[in-house]
C-alpha cells in the first residue's frame, strides 16, 4: 500500500513538474517574441518587458515551491523567489536612474538564479531523473550572467539590452521545453513497460 501511495505521489509530482516546465517554456517563448518584435524598437515596452521577466520568474518559482513541498523542502527556490523579486525592483530603479546598469543587474541575476536552478535540479534528480537539461541550463545561465556584466557598458539602453536578454531567455525556453519533453518520454516508456 505504501509503495502504491509513493508511486502515485511521484506520478502526481512528475505531472506537475512537466506542466510547470511546459508553462515556463511557453511564457519565455512569448516574451522573447515580444522582446524582438517590439522591445528593441520602443524603450517603454522594453523597460516593461525587462521588469516582467524577473517578476514572472519569482512567481513561477513561488508556485512550484509551494506545489513541491513548501519553502523548507525547497530552499534554493525560496532564495530564487527572493532574488528574482529583488532584481525586478532593481530593474525599476535602474530604468529610472541609469539604464547603463541594466545588463549589470541582469548579469548578477543570471549568475545567482542559474546557480540556484542548478542546485534545485540536482536535488530533483534523485527523485525524478530527467534533470540534465535543467543542470545545463543553470550552468549556462551563470556563464551568461558573466557575459552580461562584461557587455554592460556596450548596451546602455533598454532597447539595446533587451536583445541580449531575449537571447538568454530563448535558450532558457529551449531547456525548459527539453526537460518537459524528457519527463513526458520517461513517463511513456515506464507506461509501455508496465503494460507488457
Amino acid at each position: 500500500m505504501a509503495t502504491y501511495l509513493s508511486d502515485t505521489t511521484r506520478l502526481h509530482d512528475e505531472q506537475w513538474l512537466k506542466r510547470y516546465y511546459f508553462s515556463r517554456a511557453a511564457f519565455s517563448a512569448v516574451w522573447v517574441a515580444l522582446a524582438f518584435a517590439i522591445g528593441q524598437h520602443a524603450a517603454g515596452i522594453a523597460g516593461a518587458l525587462l521588469i516582467i521577466y524577473p517578476v514572472w520568474d519569482a512567481l513561477a518559482n513561488y508556485v512550484d515551491m509551494s506545489r513541491s513541498g513548501g519553502m523548507r523542502e525547497n530552499l534554493s527556490q525560496a532564495f530564487n523567489v527572493f532574488a528574482s523579486a529583488a532584481i525586478a525592483v532593481a530593474v525599476v530603479i535602474v530604468l529610472n536612474v541609469n539604464t547603463a546598469l541594466i545588463l549589470d543587474v541582469f548579469g548578477v541575476w543570471a549568475v545567482l538564479s542559474g546557480l540556484l536552478q542548478l542546485v534545485t535540479a540536482v536535488r530533483r534528480w534523485k527523485r525524478f531523473g530527467a534533470q540534465w537539461a535543467m543542470i545545463l541550463s543553470g550552468a549556462q545561465s551563470a556563464l551568461a550572467g558573466g557575459f552580461f556584466i562584461l557587455q554592460a557598458q556596450v548596451s546602455a539602453s533598454a532597447p539595446s539590452a533587451i536583445g541580449k536578454v531575449a537571447g538568454y531567455a530563448a535558450v532558457g525556453a529551449i531547456y525548459f521545453l527539453v526537460s518537459a519533453l524528457w519527463l513526458l518520454a520517461s513517463h511513456l516508456r515506464r507506461k509501455a513497460v508496465s503494460t507488457r
